[in-house]
């Protein structure tokens, strides 16, 4: 597996603010280091009026294709898996996500958010990951909080990962977070070169 301190996890209850974070962690760093080759996405949510339609996933280049929605009805979609009132649309997410996470020699650092029940559905999510995490390239990912104690399998095993630094977000260490996540990174990529 991958050397010391090679992943940074940001955990966090819903809704606490791991995406903001990681999406601003990555401005600074195209801010400051504008050569830096950056491999990954996020996941955003998708509002229908005041209310959470679902997710989208969106390339760090800024292309998007839907993860899971409330309204979608279609034939197809009867036979997707399901995250509370969401369905979880694979092929989408697939298309888009997987070929973000291939391993290429001048990769200089991925981000990847989520690593969730919704994408852990897709069968060749997981195993990509773990070819990231082995290749030795700086990760920054999220991770759900364990649920009423409970932590889906594959997030257990990137939380117990021997190269995973956890960073856990809370409402009264949101603010300063950006920043020493930022510079924890910058030290790991310093490491890299």
């Amino acid at each position: 597996m991958g050397g010391p301190g090679r992943c940074l996890l940001v955990t966090g209850p819903p809704a606490v603010g791991k995406t903001t974070l990681i999406a601003r962690v990555f401005e600074m760093l195209k801010a400051s280091n504008p050569n830096l080759k950056i491999k990954g996405f996020y996941t955003r949510e998708v509002r229908q009026g005041s209310q959470r339609g679902g997710f989208e996933v969106v390339t760090l280049d800024g292309r998007t294709s839907p993860l899971a929605s409330t309204s979608v009805s279609s034939s197809e979609s009867l036979r997707w898996p399901t995250v509370g009132r969401y369905k979880v649309d694979i092929a989408s997410f697939e298309s888009l996500a997987l070929p973000e996470l291939q391993v290429e020699k001048d990769t200089d650092l991925f981000i990847i958010d989520e690593v969730g029940k919704m994408e852990l559905f897709s069968s060749s999510f997981f195993p990509a990951v773990l070819k990231v995490l082995e290749s030795n390239t700086p990760v920054l990912a999220s991770i759900p909080i364990p649920k009423s104690g409970r932590d889906i399998p594959g997030v257990a095993r990137l939380r117990n990962h021997p190269g995973a630094n956890i960073f856990t977000l809370n409402p009264s260490n949101r603010d300063g977070a950006t920043d020493q996540v930022h510079a924890l990174l910058l030290n790991m990529l310093e490491q890299q070169h």
